[in-house]
């Protein structure tokens, strides 16, 4: 997919209501069953587990169901726990209880389109949430600039190994799933400020592997053996959080942590902890409830028997078919803008300044 062909949204587009907590492998019901409610089709959302980041297992959960609270709709939100059998199974429930609208968060395109096919053909609208299903055909998706993101991580990874006057530094990729598109989007991001320091010299480009399923336990498998490999290494482009921290942790063990910038991505607890301590270079910062709020809109429209239209679309590189799309955008983190966090309220000073992060929070201004 082309670099070009996302624009950036603008902080707000198709906002909705506000947010509250939801959970579980079993799904949330959610709906007042109101005047609202009784006159708008349910609506079902899939997520695609919660071992890969936290966001799955609590922040979009949270945040879609309060949207889908405050309008008065009926939704059932539940998790495949990275299980793509369940996924089917869960998206064979939905189709069959009658859903109006199926919004998906796709294990793999291949996974994904066959639940949306199947949608499709019972007449209900689909929506693509956070992750493109490649040649799926889903009437929205709604996500944020995931080049844009992988931009931010490249560019901070750099900041960080000038800051340290690195010369030459050897650079480990550790990418994302291989079978999820916006993990190559995340790289096409990254790459395109990383490559051309490989050409000039300027750095040196060191092992290149994806990490199959987000898997964080993996990911420091792979990340060892990485640096065993290749023991000059001077900075890792880690493509989230998890990875990131994944490898940090190998990088203690060598007590390289510190020394050795590494990037992320989800702004997690732990992340942010990371980056306060000096161990994590950067992450970036996804305003999750814009994004579901978004989605929530388009769904609510959609279970009226209502499209609503957006400004943006995505070409999917294997359909040839542009998706309407509402794409938001990222911001990186560093140490001394971890407060911006706390200050949209997607982690709280309670959650994030435990412990030896006290000081920490109080140093760079978290309050």
């Amino acid at each position: 997919m082309r670099k070009g062909m996302f624009a950036l949204a603008a902080a707000g587009l198709l906002a909705s209501g506000s947010m509250a907590a939801c959970g579980g492998d079993k799904g949330t019901e959610t709906g007042s069953g109101g005047t609202t409610g009784s006159s708008v089709g349910k609506i079902g959302v899939i997520l695609p587990d919660t071992a890969s980041s936290q966001r799955w297992a609590s922040d979009d959960p949270k945040f879609l169901k309060a949207a889908f609270d405050a309008a008065g709709v009926q939704a059932d939100i539940q998790n495949a726990q990275g299980d793509k059998s369940q996924f089917q199974t869960i998206a064979d429930g939905m189709i069959s209880s009658g859903v109006k609208v199926l919004m998906i968060v796709n294990l793999d395109s291949g996974t994904g389109k066959a639940v949306l096919d199947k949608a499709a053909s019972a007449g209900i609208a689909t929506i693509d949430y956070d992750r493109l299903t490649l040649n799926g055909g889903a009437k929205y998706y709604v996500s944020f600039d995931n080049v844009a993101v992988g931009k931010l991580q490249g560019e901070g990874l750099v900041k960080c190994l000038t800051d340290m006057k690195a010369t030459k530094p050897v650079v480990a990729e550790l990418n994302g799933s291989p079978t999820d598109n916006n993990a190559t989007l995340f790289k096409e991001g990254y790459d395109s400020v990383l490559k051309p320091k490989y050409d000039s010299g300027d750095y040196v480009k060191g092992p290149d592997q994806s990490v199959p399923d987000w898997d964080n336990a993996q990911a420091g498998t792979i990340f060892e053996q990485m640096l065993t490999e290749n023991k000059n290494i001077k900075g890792v482009l880690a493509a989230n959080d998890g990875l990131g921290n994944a490898a940090i942790s190998v990088l203690k063990k060598n007590k390289l942590n510190g020394k050795v910038p590494v990037t992320g991505q989800d702004a997690t607890v732990q992340g942010l902890q990371n980056v306060l301590a000096g161990d994590q270079c950067m992450t970036v910062y996804k305003a999750i409830k814009q994004e579901a709020d978004a989605a929530a809109d388009l769904a609510i429209s959609l279970a009226k028997g209502e499209q609503k239209s957006v400004s943006q679309s995505v070409k999917d590189p294997e359909s040839g078919k542009d998706v309407q799309s509402v794409l938001l955008t990222p911001k990186a983190i560093f140490k001394e803008n971890v407060k911006d966090v706390v200050a949209d309220g997607f982690v709280s000073k309670d959650q994030l300044c435990t412990g030896d992060f006290a000081k920490l929070c109080t140093d760079n201004g978290v309050s």
